[in-house]
């Protein structure tokens, strides 16, 4: 850019540019980019990371059902079906809250219902329970007050095999309590935008500032004249992608090819659970 504009400059349009490029270099470095940006990535991944260990598995509250709750008969194997589908409604009501994915494949309760995962009678029980709030903790309420029968008519024949259950009941909800308090506080937009503004101002201050002057005029660091600037645009490379790595995992719930596959994870929880219970049934007979 710079040997062009010698071409049509005058020379005291040529000092001019000159020290506008030394006066951009000089204050261009006092921008803290790398903290700023590394903090705010360092905040992203945490982020991104927690939300990841957070992830609602139903797999150990299945194992204690299906070892806990006896009964070889169609009563005994419905109610573990049944306290199975409220774990899967609960993860169900938390993704279509933090996954748009979800959300556009499950948009109503109707199609909640028709995927099984609720009855008619249980919708209009939940329906009936007005909450400004988002109510994924009432399957939680069905899957307690339900596990307490069954230690009630003998299907659960110890009170430690029910606080198990319960225990690992709360611990389930508390996954599902945490994505959505992820969802719910997000990062604020204005520290984003500090971030992209304070990237894109550095490299439009580099833009200017790491031009090659004329070697004549013997400004310090500027006595040789490369024709690409090799360092300036590493730097460009690894800022950008730096900033573009947290604008990825920002919203791990969306519907990017590197996001969180929330419908896969709701089918896999759904054919775990069921054929696990399958597989006990197997087993008894």
């Amino acid at each position: 850019m710079w040997p062009d504009s010698t071409l049509v400059l005058s020379d005291q349009q040529k000092r001019l540019f000159e020290k506008l490029s030394l006066y951009c270099d000089k204050y261009a470095e006092q921008i803290p980019v790398t903290f700023v940006l590394g903090f705010y990535v360092t905040l992203v991944v945490n982020r991104w990371w927690n939300q990841f260990l957070n992830l609602p598995w139903p797999d150990r509250l299945m194992f204690h059902i299906s070892s806990c709750v006896q009964g070889k008969d169609e009563y005994g194997r419905l109610l573990r079906r049944t306290l199975v589908r409220y774990v899967n409604l609960t993860s169900l009501l938390i993704f279509r809250s933090v996954s748009t994915a979800v959300c556009k494949r499950f948009p109503t309760m109707d199609h909640v219902v028709e995927a099984g995962f609720m009855t008619p009678e249980e919708r209009k029980v939940f329906n009936d329970i007005r909450s400004p709030h988002l109510k994924y903790w009432i399957p939680m309420v069905w899957f307690a007050n339900l596990a307490s029968k069954a230690r009630q008519e003998g299907r659960i024949q110890d009170s430690i095999d029910l606080q198990n259950i319960l225990n690992e009941m709360n611990r389930f909800r508390t996954w599902c309590a945490t994505l959505f308090g992820y969802d719910w506080v997000g990062i604020p937009l204005v520290y984003t935008q500090v971030v992209t503004l304070a990237v894109y101002t550095f490299f439009c201050a580099c833009l200017i500032s790491r031009q090659f002057l004329d070697p004549a005029q013997c400004y310090p660091g500027h006595d040789l004249d490369f024709y690409v600037p090799v360092f300036t645009l590493l730097q460009f490379f690894f800022y950008s992608g730096w900033l573009k790595v947290a604008e990825q995992l920002i919203n791990p719930f969306g519907e990017d090819d590197d996001d969180f596959e929330a419908n896969w994870i709701i089918d896999r929880n759904l054919q775990v659970s069921s054929r696990g219970l399958g597989h006990e049934r197997r087993t008894q007979h």
